[in-house]
């Protein structure tokens, strides 16, 4: 450069106005979700009617355990499951599931009725209620399993028989199995009349039972053991009398009698271990609380608990 010449000093400014980061996008992501979600809400909302919100809500009280009016010494101690918050729900249940199919005509999204008074479609809120309704009676029928194992526990007398009894949440409905052990039979060998333990545990299930509105299906099950050739009584008479039996002892026990759905013998046909078929396991009741039949009101019977033996 030339003595005597001008320095000039060029500075340059970046200028960051226009970079933020992404931080804005996951915010604005979130609100439109939250948006969303709020419409959808109201949406709901104003398709189910205020009948079948009140339904929903009382679907929703719960099964709690309360004092036996009974003031019995039995398993329960003096208590038993309270059927109230079930009852309230299923009275109304056969009510809200009505309404869902005969809602307002002029919603295009209800469901259409041809000319036999069938069903032929259901709208979404009819589908998002029986799956509340589903949801509902999965939750009532894991309380009723878990208030029957704790009164099991609870009595120094039936511990032994904990493995007697097996409890299952089928598609089909709740499932109580009482089955014999090996060295501890529920019945005598060949015959339909029960232990005086057999009658304690069926008394414990029959509390839980009387508790929820579902019909009952009961079934008796025998072992792969034959009688003589010419005996005219077979597995199939003896598995048929020990569920008759069973159906009895839950009259005495306060089961009413048009909670029973059906009672059937199976003898041997649906062994519990198939490939043992003179397992003891396979010698059983079988008692099903029928999923979702407890809308019309059914199971509404006496809520006493039955004096201790």
């Amino acid at each position: 450069m030339a003595k005597g010449g001008t320095i000039v000093i060029k500075r340059i400014k970046k200028s960051h106005a226009g970079h933020h980061g992404g931080a804005w996008k996951v915010a604005y992501a979130d609100f439109v979700t939250a948006m969303m979600a709020f419409f959808l809400l109201l949406w709901l909302l104003n398709a189910v009617s205020q009948e079948q919100l009140e339904g929903i809500s009382d679907y929703f009280a719960p099964i709690t355990t309360a004092k036996s009016t009974s003031g019995g010494q039995g398993m329960l101690q003096g208590q038993t499951v309270d059927a109230k918050g079930v009852y309230n729900s299923q009275e109304r249940r056969a009510g809200l599931l009505d309404q869902n199919a005969t809602v307002d005509a002029g919603n295009s999204d209800v469901a259409a009725i041809n000319g036999d008074g069938q069903l032929t479609e259901e709208s979404p809120a009819d589908e998002s209620l029986k799956e509340l309704l589903k949801e509902e009676e999965d939750r009532q029928f894991k309380e009723a399993e878990a208030a029957l194992r704790k009164a099991i526990a609870a009595d120094m007398d039936l511990r032994p028989l904990t493995n007697s009894l097996l409890i299952d949440n089928t598609p089909e409905g709740l499932r109580f199995q009482i089955l014999d052990q090996a060295g501890l039979p529920m019945f005598p060998r060949g015959s339909p009349e029960m232990y005086a333990h057999t009658r304690r545990l069926l008394e414990q299930v029959a509390r839980v039972i009387r508790s929820m509105p579902q019909d009952i299906a009961i079934s008796g099950h025998t072992d792969g053991t034959r009688y003589a050739a010419d005996s005219t009584y077979t597995n199939w008479e003896l598995s048929s009398d020990r569920a008759n039996a069973a159906r009895r002892m839950l009259g005495q026990f306060g089961v009413g009698e048009q909670r029973i759905a059906r009672v059937v013998g199976m003898a041997a046909t649906e062994p519990l271990k198939p490939h043992d078929p003179d397992h003891p396991g396979n010698r059983r009741l079988s008692l099903l609380l029928i999923r979702g039949s407890g809308g019309d009101g059914a199971g509404t019977t006496t809520a006493a608990a039955l004096g201790g033996r």
